[in-house]
């Protein structure tokens, strides 16, 4: 009994976090780094180990939900493995640098990242939705070298999978959106195995880690979430042909851009 509010608060959190993954088709890891941020603290943890902790145990919980979306999404042929075949190796370099980085920088650097990157996902999703690309294709190989880099390495450091940075910034190169969501589907899956794996063999537990983290990862929190992120997110799409994306994606932005300001406003308060 002692534990069950942590349980309740966790299964919430993988509902939630569910339900919005099939409603908007937003990653998880964008909804649950800041619920386990506050819902860590609220257990008694650091802030610092709280960002550490819920950017590590993110990453595991995306790994299965990835490998569904994944098979999903090759049925419908919208993930282009040719594309991948050559990201692969620049995701995975940044994966290991990002991995690496969240081993050894303080949590309030990974805190103010993920308030940044929110923020600018929730004016992406205002402001760009429907906007006309930035350019008329995608940059050549070096170009793809360094953005693929740079998505492994920004998604590890914040915990996130590969919608959040892939998706904008494939359709900012007139990629088609359609293809560029299936084929983060797979980057995203690139990100979180070995982003996970390293976090929870090779990281140091914290001393203040909530109980049963091995590593950087919650297990806890995983078993809790995953289940129910699997279970409501076709539910969540099932509520999406009933209702307006574009109310919904506003809503949903706005929510973003009040939590990335207000992880924002914890370093400074």
């Amino acid at each position: 009994m002692e534990f069950l509010p942590q349980f309740l608060a966790l299964a919430v959190t993988g509902v939630f976090a569910g339900l919005l993954a099939g409603l908007l088709g937003v990653g998880g890891g964008i909804v649950i780094v800041p619920v386990l941020f506050f819902l860590f603290q609220g257990f008694g943890v650091s802030a610092d180990s709280a960002q550490i902790i819920a950017t590590a145990t993110s990453l595991a919980t995306i790994i299965p939900t990835s490998v569904s979306s994944i098979r999903a999404h090759t049925r419908n042929g919208n993930v282009d493995f040719a594309l991948l075949k050559y990201w692969v190796v620049f995701v995975f370099i940044g994966v290991m640098a990002g991995s690496l980085m969240v081993t050894q920088v303080d949590g309030t650097y990974l805190t103010a990242l993920f308030g940044i990157i929110a923020t600018l996902s929730a004016l992406n999703m205002l402001f760009r939705a429907g906007a006309k690309p930035l350019k008329n294709e995608l940059p050549g190989r070096v170009g793809q070298g360094i953005m693929g880099t740079c998505i492994g390495f920004f998604s590890t450091m914040v915990g996130i999978g590969g919608g959040t940075l892939t998706v904008p910034t494939l359709t900012a190169c007139n990629y088609p959106a359609h293809r560029a969501v299936g084929t983060a589907a797979a980057v995203g899956l690139i990100i979180s195995l070995p982003g996970a794996l390293t976090l929870l063999v090779a990281a140091n537990t914290p001393v203040d880690a909530p109980k049963f983290t091995y590593g950087l990862v919650n297990l806890v929190a995983f078993v809790c979430i995953v289940p129910l992120t699997v279970l409501f997110a076709p539910m969540g799409a099932a509520l999406a042909q009933k209702l307006d994306q574009k109310k919904l994606k506003r809503v949903f932005a706005v929510a973003l851009m009040v939590t990335g300001v207000r992880m924002l406003l914890q370093l400074v308060l």
